[in-house]
């Protein structure tokens, strides 16, 4: 399969993108930076993106977009729309101007998070971002039944990521361990289903 994995520069992109490219898929891997290269958070850069990638068998966001980490009484009306407008809304127009160039019978694979299901503190609007893009895939697979699959994957945190941010990382999978989910995902039947990593489905 000809697999576009958006985001491959991030930790959980580049594990996907070598697992997938491992399996034996073809994979174009894209970022901001990339040629070319793709602003989800801009819907004329998703346009002009779609313009130039010809037709594929899949689309795999695993941009994370911004993330506003904040008390309820510390959020900001800028942050809120900056959280919304870059991973909810990039991903939904990801989706709505992709449908011609994901062949039919092909698959988008979102991104969410654990924190749908299981929020820390200080991430309602994570929460919120994850949890409605499950329901717009939910939502989603019913009108693309006839033509595409469209799935959501709810990783927890990357055990690099929080080694990165000072934490301990030993709770949390691997990159390569969460990429399993995207490949079950994409080589699956699935639709309009949320997929988790295997030993951290939400309690």
């Amino acid at each position: 399969m000809k697999v576009v994995v958006i985001g491959a520069t991030g930790t959980i992109g580049k594990a996907v993108a070598t697992l997938l490219n491992d399996k034996g898929h073809e994979i174009v891997r894209v970022s901001r930076h990339t040629q070319p290269g793709v602003d989800i958070s801009d819907p004329a850069s998703i346009g002009a993106f779609y313009k130039a990638i010809g037709e594929v068998d899949a689309i795999i966001s695993t941009s994370a977009g911004t993330a506003s980490y904040a008390t309820i009484s510390k959020l900001t009306d800028e942050g809120i729309d900056r959280d919304i407008k870059s991973k909810l809304l990039g991903q939904v127009n990801l989706v709505r101007q992709g449908l011609s160039k994901v062949r039919p019978g092909g698959v988008f694979i979102l991104t969410g998070g654990i924190f749908a299901y299981n929020p820390w503190p200080k991430s309602s609007v994570i929460a919120l971002v994850n949890a409605g893009l499950e329901g717009f895939v939910r939502g989603a697979a019913l009108d693309l039944q006839d033509t595409h699959r469209i799935v959501i994957v709810h990783p927890p945190s990357v055990r690099e990521w929080a080694i990165q941010m000072g934490m301990d990382g030993a709770p949390w999978p691997v990159a390569a361990t969460v990429a399993e989910a995207y490949l079950m995902a994409l080589e699956s039947k699935i639709t309009g289903q949320a997929v988790f990593v295997e030993g951290y489905r939400p309690s």
